[in-house]
């Protein structure tokens, strides 16, 4: 797409001045920013930032929730050739350095007292941020430091400044080109510094579009904006394609109002990573426990036919009449009424991505009726590579290439894909953008695949995490732990799982309890509990686990490829694995061999064949302060089954 951003959002304010952009959830109320509000705001910010001396190519940093201000500075800086770069609101401010140092910042927009506080901690250390603007005045009117100051204060100097030059932001703006950079984001990191990766305009806009064409996205869809803006899921679809599209973006008052704000606002196009579909179905379950006997017994038998007609009604497949009945009774008692109480009952494409989602919770969501589909990308292709078509969602792949996108496999099986929405760079980084990109375009993706029969594309796990059992009965079998891992998942009383195998002769894993799903659980039965560690290793809970462990190793047998992955032994982790303490990066993915490493102990024990293990391990509270948490953990065997042979 041959525009900028800035223009894009020119030509709504132009073309529909008074249709609604942006929404804010504030005080309870939502409060509306039309297209030409947007403008004139963009248009004084960037004014502002220029009178401060934000200049062309240089680098901005914005910190926060998804608030409308923060959205308009970003193109505001946009505007003025500048490059915005969120950062993770909830990263610590140790983990803000790097970023601030590698890209030279010395601009920094954020939204509250928090990230200022955060910003102010490792200002020293950060030699060249001079400047940082707040939108959230609250707890700040004390705040002395030097090159602190408000929004307001910016939009203040910005009209003066847009008086004294009116041709400005009008210069500035014409200036722009769809090949200069419009962004950087920031890798999670999992194995050194994370990277920077460069975008163009052209690049996000490109595949913003063409996503928008795949699913003849309109300006009348509703989007609500709650993920972190330093991920590039949450970037595309509430700032590329909202311009790309001209729909509305609702952003909620906080993360603890999400599910009354999806309520209220019904989005028609939703997206999601699977954790989120994970908590929203581990809230169902706890309040069916609740429910009273004939409740309860409704809800069982109906997500019964659910389970066994219901994708394929969604898929537009024939269903015998009765069946179809059946089911429209079910819509009417529960599907209905449980798509409204997830906030989905107005979703018309649902969209997951960021890890593989497990094959029994996609299927669960389509079967009650919503379109939830599976798609491919990263941070480097601008995340579009791969999309489901509707009534062609298939819970093993994440779909086919989208306009403009080539895919093959290199002769080990890695994906390689050929894309507009490819990265530009790594910034000053320029040999891990050789490691990743061909001289001829190919990037390489890291990931294990292939593409079926159908053209559908079939991600297995990372290609450096499929691994091989060596010795025992499963010498040479597969390994995939992401495939295990999200089976394990897909049960409510499991929040993670880490998986090991790679080189060994069996597989054995790490467990993460649910501690709102578990204590609801131990409390229906009476039974007490002093805190996530004392719960996590109660006999009940250990029988509990074992039972849902058992259910996937009886699944993964009927899996000729990888009925050798079953596991043999688990052990219930004392403390929840947590991105502060380094062990999930901040988008919750598990970083598997720093959790090994960490966690070595645990790991030899559980191969010794030891039935428990003594640890004592050094966590990090939310107020910075440190401490330590130490169990005696048990380990228990877990039965396996004989794979199931398919008849030839």
């Amino acid at each position: 797409m041959q525009t900028t951003f800035v223009r894009l959002m020119l030509e709504h304010a132009s073309r529909r001045p008074h249709a609604a952009a942006l929404r804010e959830k504030e005080y309870g109320i939502w409060q509306t920013t039309t297209w030409s509000q947007l403008a004139q705001q963009v248009r004084h910010l960037a004014c502002g930032l220029a009178a401060a001396g934000l200049k062309r190519g240089q680098h901005i940093v914005v910190i926060g929730d998804n608030r409308p201000r923060l959205t308009a500075t970003m193109l505001a800086a946009q505007a003025l050739g500048a490059v915005p770069v969120p950062l993770y609101q909830d990263a610590a401010a140790a983990e803000f350095v790097f970023p601030l140092n590698n890209a030279e910042v010395a601009f920094a927009v954020v939204e509250d007292q928090e990230q200022v506080d955060k910003l102010l901690e490792i200002r020293e250390q950060c030699a060249g941020l001079a400047r940082i603007w707040f939108d959230d005045p609250r707890g700040l009117r004390n705040y002395q430091e030097p090159g602190l100051a408000s929004l307001d204060a910016l939009l203040e100097d910005g009209r003066a400044h847009d008086h004294a030059h009116p041709r400005l932001f009008d210069d500035e703006v014409g200036r722009g080109h769809a090949d200069d950079v419009a962004a950087m984001f920031f890798t999670s990191g999992t194995t050194g510094n994370p990277k920077g990766v460069v975008h163009t305009h052209f690049s996000l806009l490109d595949r913003a579009a063409a996503g928008k064409h795949f699913d003849r996205l309109t300006e009348s869809e509703e989007v609500l904006a709650y993920l972190p803006p330093a991920w590039i899921g949450q970037n595309i679809f509430s700032f590329a394609q909202w311009l790309a599209c001209g729909y509305i973006v609702n952003c909620p008052e906080s993360a603890a109002t999400v599910s009354i704000d999806l309520k209220e606002i019904g989005p028609t196009y939703y997206f999601a990573p699977p954790r989120i579909f994970e908590g929203m179905l581990t809230s169902v379950m706890i309040r069916m426990e609740d429910a009273a006997r004939p409740k309860r017994a409704l809800f069982h038998h109906f997500m019964g036919l659910a389970k066994r007609v219901g994708t394929a009604l969604m898929d537009g497949k024939p269903v015998g009449l009765l069946d179809r009945l059946h089911y429209a009774i079910g819509n009417l008692a529960i599907y209905g009424p449980l798509r409204n109480t997830l906030g989905l009952s107005r979703v018309r494409v649902a969209y997951t991505a960021g890890e593989a989602i497990g094959p029994d919770l996609f299927s669960f969501y389509r079967s009650i009726g919503v379109n939830l589909k599976q798609l491919y990308g990263s941070t480097e292709t601008a995340v579009f590579v791969c999309l489901q078509p509707d009534h062609e969602a298939k819970a093993d792949t994440v779909g086919v290439p989208v306009d403009g996108v080539q895919i093959k496999l290199s002769d080990s099986g890695e994906l390689l894909v050929k894309s507009p929405g490819l990265l530009k760079e790594y910034y000053k980084n320029p040999q891990a953008t050789a490691e990743v990109l061909t001289a001829d375009g190919w990037y390489h993706t890291g990931d294990a695949g292939f593409l079926d029969a159908g053209g559908h594309l079939k991600i297995i796990d990372r290609a450096k995490d499929v691994g091989r059992l060596m010795g025992g009965a499963n010498d040479g079998a597969m390994f995939a732990p992401k495939y295990v891992e999200n089976k394990l998942k897909f049960f409510p009383h499991i929040k993670e799982a880490v998986a090991f195998g790679d080189k060994r002769d069996r597989v054995c894993a790490f467990i993460n309890i649910d501690f709102e799903a578990v204590g609801n659980w131990a409390e229906k039965r009476g039974l007490p509990y002093a805190g996530y560690t004392d719960l996590a290793g109660k006999p009940e809970v250990y029988a509990l686990i074992r039972d849902c462990v058992e259910q996937v190793n009886a699944d993964l047998a009927r899996d000729e490829l990888l009925a050798g992955s079953q596991i043999h032994r688990f052990l219930v982790l004392h403390k929840e694995l947590d991105a502060d303490d380094g062990e999930m990066t901040r988008t919750r993915k598990v970083k598997r061999g720093y959790i090994a490493d960490k966690y070595g102990v645990l790991v030899d024990a559980m191969y010794a064949g030891r039935p428990e293990q003594f640890i004592e391990t050094a966590v990090k509270f939310e107020d910075g302060r440190t401490g330590s948490v130490s169990a005696t953990l048990k380990i228990q065997d877990v039965k396996t089954f004989d794979t199931v042979r398919r008849a030839a």
